[in-house]
């Protein structure tokens, strides 16, 4: 039987590390972003920058377990944790003056979860 999901260390390492605080805080939030991230590649989600457009509002925090692509416009600032991001999207979102940052830098700026969505 072939193995799937992640096999990157670095990958796994951050899921391991969103269980551990999933359970401290009580914030089901990161246990179920650690189940998205756990998915092989292909099954992953990705985002582009115009749907976070449509589905957030100003100053909003999402959380994307995948990939943000630069397709369409992005009119607000707003703060986006992924995965992963093209370069095209994380241009989009710090020229709107928003914050294009990783998984784990949310994770230790919000430990509990409070006001984050998970969009995909």
């Amino acid at each position: 039987m072939k193995r799937t999901g992640p096999t990157n260390s670095e990958l796994l390492g951050l899921i391991q590390q969103l269980k551990t605080v999933s359970i401290k805080e009580k914030a089901g939030i990161w246990k179920q972003v650690a189940t998205e991230l756990e998915k092989p590649t292909r099954q992953r989600r990705v985002v582009n920058v115009s749907r976070l457009n449509h589905v957030t509002v100003a100053d909003n925090t999402v959380v994307v377990p995948g990939k943000v692509l630069g397709t369409g416009v992005l009119n607000h600032k707003m703060t986006v944790a992924a995965y992963s991001f093209s370069t095209t999207a994380k241009a989009q979102i710090e020229k709107v003056k928003g914050k294009a940052i990783s998984i784990s830098d949310l994770l230790k700026e919000n430990p509990k979860g409070k006001n984050v969505r998970i969009i995909g």
